[in-house]
């Protein structure tokens, strides 16, 4: 490690990020499953995939800490009055929300998808379990833009200096990641919320902001599913 350049410090943190994210979103479920010896999701087993996430990042903070031993977030966090968090806090959700919702249009007339069976299987996981409905949302908004906006997308424009690589690619891998869920749209949509959170990033520096975001977003759309069935949901 003492050898390697400061990009390919970054180069590899970058490539262990994604892979472990991409080993808890596709075996963490089987790793519960035969270590419980049941196949059954059950509201406790999500809890420890969600734990997983953590582990996740405080992983890579420590590759962090101790390989890279520069600061996680390569940009300096900038400080802004209340009332532009909260306006660009409404503006993103609805930005991601109406742009979402057409794209998951414009998808289910091309393909016919209608929804994600793996959601389905979740949504039940979360009938008036607000508890697990707060902890999901907060681990996604946290762990998902720390790592992939303010880990990721930084280096990756340093290492090809270039800031539309890190917007891009930081933005692709967030939708390959959704991918697990089994539909189109499941990584379209992230793919476009991923471009939508770095443009925000790159030009405010305020990595607060999106994790909000990303709670309010997550936290109104398992709210929803609370009460309405996933199926009558065509552009969730």
């Amino acid at each position: 490690m003492r050898n390697l350049s400061v990009n390919g410090k970054y180069s590899l943190g970058i490539v262990f990020t994604f892979v472990l994210l991409t080993a808890v979103m596709l075996f963490i479920f089987p790793f519960i499953n035969f270590v419980t010896g049941t196949i059954h999701i059950t509201a406790e087993k999500f809890f420890f995939t969600r734990i997983a996430l953590w582990l996740v990042l405080l992983i890579i903070f420590l590759y962090n800490f101790y390989i890279e031993k520069n600061p996680f977030l390569l940009w300096k966090e900038k400080k802004y009055p209340l009332g532009f968090y909260i306006g660009f806090i409404i503006s993103l959700y609805f930005i991601c929300l109406f742009g979402g919702a057409f794209l998951n249009a414009v998808i289910q007339m091309l393909t016919q998808e209608k929804y994600s069976d793996k959601m389905v299987q979740l949504s039940s996981l979360f009938k008036n379990n607000y508890l697990l409905i707060i902890f999901t949302c907060l681990t996604a908004g946290a762990v998902e833009e720390l790592l992939m906006r303010g880990y990721i997308q930084p280096r990756v424009e340093k290492i090809y200096n270039n800031q539309y690589f890190g917007i891009f690619i930081s933005a692709i891998l967030f939708g390959i990641l959704h991918s697990t869920y089994g539909t189109v749209g499941q990584v379209v949509v992230p793919a476009f919320i991923g471009i939508v959170f770095a443009v925000f990033y790159k030009k405010y520096s305020n990595i607060k902001i999106l994790i909000i975001c990303h709670f309010m977003y997550d936290f109104i759309s398992l709210m929803i599913l609370n009460f309405i069935d996933i199926k009558h949901l065509s552009a969730f």
